[in-house]
């Protein structure tokens, strides 16, 4: 074997000890959501978590869950108030909230709070 084998070797080897020790940090922190694409269900909507309408849009920001509803921050809508989602419109959770309804939809359909 050529060093030049060696040191590519060894760093490849570097780095995946890198890699599972990040992932241990995560685990152990709570610090690293679940990979995209990862369905962890409706427990597992967050604050501050992006929501993605079908279209692959943003449509706002979880602000909280109250009930069977999302509410989403007034911070990030377009006329500073919050909307309310319910929950039915959610196909799957991973590190974004993804919706069955684009974001033309949703809007023309979601419940401003009073």
């Amino acid at each position: 074997m050529s060093v030049k084998e060696t040191v590519r070797d060894a760093g490849h080897k570097v780095a995946e000890k890198v890699e599972q020790a990040a992932d241990w940090v995560k685990e152990k922190t709570g610090l690293g959501g679940p990979k995209e694409g990862t369905d962890v269900g409706m427990a597992g909507i967050k604050e501050r978590m992006d929501v993605i309408g079908s279209c692959g849009n943003k449509l706002g920001v979880v602000d909280h869950v109250e009930g069977r509803t999302i509410k989403l921050t007034r911070n990030d809508s377009a006329d500073g108030q919050h909307h309310f989602i319910p929950m039915d419109w959610v196909t799957r959770v991973d590190s974004h909230v993804h919706l069955s309804k684009n974001c033309g939809e949703a809007k023309r359909e979601w419940q401003a709070a009073v």
